[in-house]
């Protein structure tokens, strides 16, 4: 039982004693006692006040009095208004600190086949155009989240959604019938999705050009682009697509084969994965057969020129179109049809949707419709709504060709980790395919960290010179301190030195630590109800800060004291495997040297 449980029964034993209040210990939860006050936990006492009918400070009085005389745990207490701050009996931190080391799945909670099944959407990638920084943003944070759920209990599966169909598909390709002579990702010599996404900015690059000329012989911008020849062709060939054109098709599958492979490439060296894909081209008829079912329901309406819509204004939104008059797909019914498949494949007890804060309107008009068609889970969707990612010098637009490749990025980021790393020295005793490997895992480890330390919801710029610094808050400086711990310990093995223990009382560096050790079952608990990799991020950071304060000033392998040795060499190996579970959260890998 962790320390935390052990005061709250402690409490809630106190308040039925003292006052006959049944209360669940579940309930009563300490916080982590102020750095101003003297204390390890405290208890909020406001809640029993009413049952005492005494003030707040003579609640807590009589409840640490109790808690004094009758929990072990407790050494002493005091009363700061309506909170009771308590501190822990020395030596039982080092019961704490065994009972961490002792369990192998400290911090996670198991998952069985009763489990809650959480779907997790992200990525959504366009297959005209390669993964870009926002990308990366997105699919950091969906997997993240995904090992954060799985560590709470839940059974997840991650998912992906590819948006393979529309016009901007139909751009690219016209652009490679038009201009691509033939080119494959062979011939070229890149990855297709880069290949494809030339095409993409060559396509735009010549529209602009077309509407141009045509506002020099009169046109406004408006009747330009809309009389641009280039564009209807794109037109065009998406209505043949849609009819099934065969020739058409096997373009277009070809070109789609072609960026799946450049995006396996990408996912697998960031370092997520999907258990499900779906494509919206095997999707959008699913929804708008489903539409049509709400229509006949009644749940829909059509309009006179045969658009179907949902009235959504009695729940404060307004219309929303589904079917196009022509009876197309919208975006709205593509996402139906994709819930209806999911549904079909999986009992879904909760739908997580990672997908950009520019699409809030949508997932609230998502939830009331899916709602409506009966999936049981529609009404409790979550959308994990993030802000923007930039860089520093500002936005980036993919038909202009100006966005941050994600595989540019990643070399950057491996690079800048060599070159760090080679000038502090760190790699000096390094073979060429281990020093490669150091840097892949520290310009990785740097990106992930640096992208998932923000809370989500914020926009934010990603500095990448700036994530790669080995001080301060940032992935190198965590992966050194696990480094410099696994260093430690091989030393220990080395010289045969044993980690068998008696009779020690830790000091308040050690002390501190150790609390912050058994905060963590909690933090994993909080960063899954609110979905916020975030948290993980920072509290690894305070635990390695509060480590290499100890790590400054506490001798460990020249300690004299044999006992005193080893609790420290215990406590470091028990520091080292909780970096690890907790950045294991975040995706990221931790180097055993550097």
């Amino acid at each position: 039982m962790s320390i935390d449980n052990i005061i709250s029964q402690a409490t809630a034993d106190a308040v039925k004693a003292l006052y006959g209040l049944e209360m669940s210990a579940d309930k009563i939860v300490p916080q982590t006692t102020k750095k101003e006050f003297e204390g390890n936990l405290t208890i909020v006492v406001f809640p029993f006040v009413k049952a005492a009918k005494k003030s707040p400070e003579a609640t807590a009085q009589e409840i640490g009095e109790y808690l004094q005389q009758n929990c072990d745990a407790v050494k002493s207490f005091n009363v700061i208004k309506g909170f009771l701050n308590i501190v822990i009996e020395p030596a039982f931190w080092v019961s704490v600190l065994n009972h961490i080391a002792e369990t192998p799945d400290y911090g996670f909670k198991a998952v069985t086949p009763e489990s809650e099944l959480v779907m997790i959407e992200y990525s959504s990638p366009n297959t005209n155009k390669p993964l870009h920084l926002g990308h990366v943003r997105n699919n950091l944070l969906g997997y993240s989240l995904s090992r954060i759920m799985t560590a709470n209990g839940y059974n997840v599966v991650k998912t992906n959604i590819v948006n393979d169909r529309g016009i901007h598909i139909c751009k690219s390709m016209l652009a490679w019938q038009k201009w691509g002579e033939g080119i494959t990702p062979e011939k070229a010599g890149k990855k297709g999705d880069h290949l494809i996404g030339d095409f993409y900015v060559a396509f735009d690059k010549h529209y602009k050009a077309e509407v141009a000329e045509l506002m020099e012989k009169g046109m406004s911008k408006e009747e330009a682009e809309k009389a641009s020849p280039l564009m209807a062709e794109a037109h065009e060939m998406l209505k043949k697509w849609e009819a099934g054109d065969e020739e058409v098709r096997s373009v277009w599958r070809m070109m789609n084969e072609w960026v799946y492979a450049g995006f396996d490439e990408t996912y697998k060296r960031l370092g997520v994965d999907f258990d499900k894909i779906y494509y919206e081209s095997e999707t959008y008829l699913e929804g708008k057969e489903k539409v049509l079912e709400g229509l006949e329901k009644g749940i829909m309406y059509r309009k006179e020129d045969n658009s179907v819509w949902a009235d959504l204004t009695n729940d404060g939104l307004d219309h929303k179109l589904l079917l196009r008059s022509d009876g197309t797909s919208v975006y709205m019914t593509q996402d139906i049809g994709t819930a209806k498949l999911r549904y079909q494949d999986y009992p879904i007890d909760k739908m997580i949707y990672v997908v950009g804060n520019e699409q809030n309107y949508h997932f609230q008009v998502l939830s009331l419709l899916l709602d409506k068609l009966g999936f049981k889970w529609g009404k409790d969707l979550v959308h994990f709504s993030y802000g923007m990612v930039e860089l520093p010098d500002g936005k980036m637009k993919s038909r202009e060709g100006t966005v941050v490749d994600a595989d540019d990025l990643m070399d950057e980021m491996i690079s800048t980790a060599k070159e760090t790393s080679a000038e502090l020295g760190k790699l000096d005793d390094c073979s060429a395919e281990e020093a490669d490997n150091i840097s892949r895992i520290i310009g990785l480890g740097a990106l992930k960290y640096f992208i998932l330390k923000v809370d989500p919801r914020k926009n934010m710029t990603f500095n990448p010179k700036e994530s790669i610094d080995f001080n301060g808050n940032t992935g190198p400086f965590i992966q050194y301190t696990y480094a410099r711990i696994q260093s430690l310990l091989r030393k220990v093995t080395e010289a045969g030195i044993s980690e068998t223990f008696a009779n020690v009382t830790p000091q308040e560096k050690e002390i501190t630590l150790i609390q912050r050790l058994a905060d963590f079952p909690s933090v994993v608990e909080e960063a899954g109800k609110s979905y916020s990799p975030a948290l993980i991020a920072n509290y690894v950071y305070d635990l390695v800060k509060e480590y290499n304060q100890f790590y400054h000033d506490c001798q460990i392998m020249k300690e004299a004291n044999e006992d005193l040795r080893a609790f420290r060499i215990s406590l470091s190996r028990t520091v080292g495997n909780v970096i690890a579970r907790a950045t294991s959260l975040l995706g990221m890998e931790v180097p055993e040297r550097m």
